[in-house]
């Protein structure tokens, strides 16, 4: 159901959630939907969403935009992008000019922040050509204000450490390099 207020700023969109339990055309109490047009209607609000057992009901109310510039607003976060592309472009071709490891590998198993040490100005765990062994932390990784101690899941001798101190990693990354 789609309609219109008294408001020709703000239009209404309402669809059941479920359209076999949706009976008749009114999905939601009129007098409950005319409140919620009228507080968007007289606040700030610019888009109002809510989903209930019988349907889901999206108010929404048009900005005082003048014919021409209508379309201006999504053309502008457009712009950036490639910018933000042609600055990624240098370090994606730095990362794809740097040799794959070939040793066994210590992955993050978790999304996060990497750090090397314990602490800032601390020792780091482990040094290129430090021997690791099985269940030896080797680093941190930060993930929702949370220090989580990676520890190797192999023995060996670190070969390369692959993360910067402090750069974001992914699940799965590979953190260092053993021989």
């Amino acid at each position: 159901m789609t309609g219109r207020t008294r408001d020709p700023k703000v239009r209404v969109i309402a669809r059941p959630c479920n359209p076999r339990r949706a009976s008749g055309p009114h999905i939601m109490d009129l007098r409950k939907l005319k409140t919620l047009v009228d507080l968007v209607s007289d606040s700030n609000i610019s888009e109002l969403e809510i989903t209930e057992a019988e349907g889901k009901v999206r108010i929404v109310k048009a900005g005082p935009a003048p014919m021409g510039t209508a379309m201006q607003p999504y053309m502008v976060p457009m712009s950036p992008a490639p910018a933000a592309a042609v600055v990624e472009a240098p370090a994606a071709a730095a990362a794809a000019a740097a040799p794959a490891p070939t040793g066994k590998l210590i992955k993050s198993p978790m999304v996060g922040t990497f750090y090397r040490a314990s602490a800032p100005g601390a020792k780091p765990f482990v040094e290129v050509g430090d021997t690791v062994k099985q269940g030896q932390a080797v680093c941190i990784v930060e993930a929702m204000k949370i220090l989580n101690e990676i520890e190797s899941e192999i023995d060996g001798v670190v070969k390369q450490v692959l993360v910067e101190n402090g750069q974001p990693v992914e699940y799965g990354q590979a953190l260092f390099e053993l021989e």
